[in-house]
């Protein structure tokens, strides 16, 4: 269960960047996917900026989790995706299993 702390710290640590991710998916335009990342909704420049930042961020750290817990990338990014989208507010967006997305 520490891999849950680490994903729980790196989620977290994200928030000197949180206010255009969380503008971008309250506009949605970027929604969460089961992967752990992010996706865009409605995509833009500047939404595949703020996408791509996101997302490197958010796979250094679970590369990082995934090594220290001895677990596969895959696993740490799955889980990460079932609690990003488990905290995801109603009406934003999160991705279906077929890659639709819809609003929760």
């Amino acid at each position: 269960m520490r891999w849950l702390a680490w994903i729980l710290a790196v989620t977290l640590s994200w928030s000197a960047w949180a206010l255009d991710l969380q503008q971008a998916k309250q506009q949605g335009l970027i929604g969460e996917q089961l992967n752990g990342l992010v996706g865009a909704v409605q995509s833009s420049p500047q939404v595949n900026v703020i996408v791509g930042d996101i997302n490197r961020k958010r796979l250094e750290g679970y590369q990082e989790i995934a090594r220290k817990t001895g677990t596969s990338l895959a696993v740490v990014q799955s889980r990460a995706g079932q609690l990003n989208i488990e905290r995801t507010p109603g009406g934003q967006y999160v991705q279906l299993a077929d890659g639709s997305w819809r609003r929760k």
